[in-house]
């Protein structure tokens, strides 16, 4: 059987996080480089933290890069799959329903404060059953509360579903600097220059030309967390020069390349 999105059902990964009797539930692991979890969901929210390296998550409507200092809220039950990029110190959160009233209805990339980031790594020595009158209890106390309060950030870009728009997003992906101008794409897949941008639209919400900026500033965001410099990252994912990069990036992201690589 099939979900509305076209894809098989996802299996849930039984996890003690998922069950345990308390608000939330820490949970670590470091992976390798390119190790992927393979599609599944969670009973509970999750809240994903890169402590190191860079996780790629795909849902069955977007595709989203979470650099280190970045978090991403996945709601109970959302199917999605994360591919590793260099070696990753991923820190989790599972949350139970009363506790994720506190993020947000979608999945969403979300900036970190220096706070939570402590937070979560406190609730990482913390057992599963932590003592609610205690320490445990504050830090979940504070940790749903700076959950509450952490901004949303335009890290993610919508996924195409339609098959030629899929292949063609899977090209740019491949490749985001990529120079062909939506007349050479759509020569490509067969369809005329109105009728991709039409499409582009109805699937993600998105002119052909804002998407692939999109896809070119999180991969450029990825890029610049592995440690390139900015102008070779910019020049990498398709921008002619320093300048308009680093203009886009702010625009988007609100800090500077050079400031999002220390990060």
């Amino acid at each position: 059987m099939l979900s509305r999105t076209g894809q098989s059902p996802s299996p849930r990964l039984p996890l003690p996080q998922d069950a345990v009797d308390r608000p939330l539930a820490a949970f670590r692991r470091d992976y390798r480089d390119g190790e992927s979890t393979g599609r599944h969901s969670h009973a509970r929210a999750q809240l994903l933290f890169s402590l190191r390296g860079v996780m790629r998550v795909l849902t069955d409507g977007a595709s989203f890069v979470v650099p280190p200092g970045r978090a991403l809220w996945v709601p109970a039950g959302e199917p999605h799959s994360v591919l590793i990029a260099g070696l990753v110190q991923m820190r989790a959160l599972f949350l139970r329903e009363d506790a994720a009233r506190a993020g947000p209805a979608e999945v969403t990339v979300m900036a970190a404060s220096p706070l939570l980031r402590e937070l979560i790594l406190a609730a990482c020595e913390e057992p599963l059953e932590w003592d609610e009158r205690g320490r445990g209890g504050h830090l979940a106390a504070l940790l749903i509360e700076e959950i509450r309060r952490a901004p949303a950030l335009p890290f993610g870009v919508p996924e195409p579903r339609e098959p030629r728009l899929a292949r063609l997003a899977a090209a740019l992906r491949q490749d985001p600097a990529c120079p062909l101008s939506l007349e050479d794409w759509a020569a490509r897949i067969g369809a005329s220059p109105r009728s991709l941008s039409r499409l582009f639209r109805a699937e993600t919400g998105l002119s052909f030309g804002a998407w692939r900026q999109a896809l070119r500033l999180a991969e450029a965001a990825a890029l610049l967390a592995q440690g390139v410099p900015p102008a070779r990252a910019g020049a990498a994912v398709g921008y002619a020069s320093a300048p308009a990069f680093g203009a886009a990036f702010r625009a988007a992201f609100g800090v500077t390349p050079a400031t999002a690589g220390r990060r």
